[in-house]
């Protein structure tokens, strides 16, 4: 994508354009602004977390209205889960998810208010709000769920990964469920550990007021990078949507195209080797 990250190439939008509804052919009004136009304007808040109404009309998006418009349309037809679903299928067929193990975490983004805020107890009581991620041994995204600031972690570790995608693109029924979920004295729970066994997930996480498990920060490391690379993304590192909707939305499909950059790679070593055994 160069030094225009807001770009959409025409692989990616290959993907995502079957998933778009199509627009009504006797809708009143003008005639709306093309669907990649808007696109390349919701990236653009996405990556420079400017405001709807400041987005540069001269690059052809279109004004904020339309774009905030277009992202509310195509989250209601869940076109950012079904992108990003397609997605995990693509790496699972190219065996670029490690299913051995999950790992959890939750830092805390700032937000001025709205829906799933409260008072954060890491930040001088400041109205907030959280992300809750779970991702896969290489830290590719499964899922985010947003929550108020004060919410416990460890409430949340059974949505997550029941929350988990049905990964298709093998042979046999999808798979949604890791070998393993690592997590830290956060998301110490006996409750929880009989519902991660029952579902046949070995529950890998450290106890209060013992030791931590050795090694396991090693293993948990990449959710740190994941949220690293979700957070790349300006307008989640400061959650400004008031409409939780919306927010999620915007993290979905930051989650699409980290796993889409992912995809690339994978693919590209996947060439590599083809030719070089040629």
């Amino acid at each position: 994508m160069g030094n225009r990250p807001w770009t959409v190439d025409d692989d990616l939008w290959a993907l995502i354009e079957p998933l778009l509804p199509p627009w009504p052919e006797k809708a009143p009004g003008p005639k709306p602004v093309d669907d990649r136009l808007c696109l390349q304007g919701i990236l653009y808040v996405l990556y420079n977390d400017v405001s709807w109404q400041l987005l540069p009309v001269e690059l052809g998006f279109g004004s904020g209205q339309t774009c905030w418009r277009r992202l509310c349309r195509w989250h209601m037809a869940g076109v950012f889960d079904q992108l990003h679903r397609l997605l995990l299928a693509e790496l699972h067929a190219a065996d670029a998810l490690d299913w051995t193990r999950t790992c959890v975490d939750a830092p805390h983004p700032r937000e001025k208010g709205g829906e799933a805020t409260g008072r954060s107890p890491v930040d001088r009581g400041k109205t907030g709000s959280k992300h809750h991620l779970i991702c896969d041994g290489n830290g590719t995204p499964f899922k985010v769920v947003t929550t108020a600031a004060n919410v416990n972690d460890v409430t949340q570790i059974l949505a997550l990964v029941d929350g988990i995608p049905p990964v298709a693109g093998k042979p046999g029924r999808p798979r949604r469920r890791p070998d393993a979920l690592l997590g830290d004295k956060g998301y110490d729970s006996n409750p929880n550990r009989r519902e991660l066994r029952r579902r046949r997930i070995l529950p890998v996480i450290s106890c209060k007021g013992s030791p931590n498990i050795k090694g396991l920060g090693k293993l948990r490391y990449v959710v740190e990078q994941t949220f690293s690379l979700l957070h790349h993304f300006k307008r989640l590192a400061v959650r400004w949507e008031r409409r939780l909707d919306m927010h999620d939305a915007l993290v979905s499909l930051a989650c699409g195209l980290i796993c889409w950059r992912r995809l690339k790679k994978a693919r590209s070593r996947l060439e590599g080797r083809r030719l070089g055994a040629e």
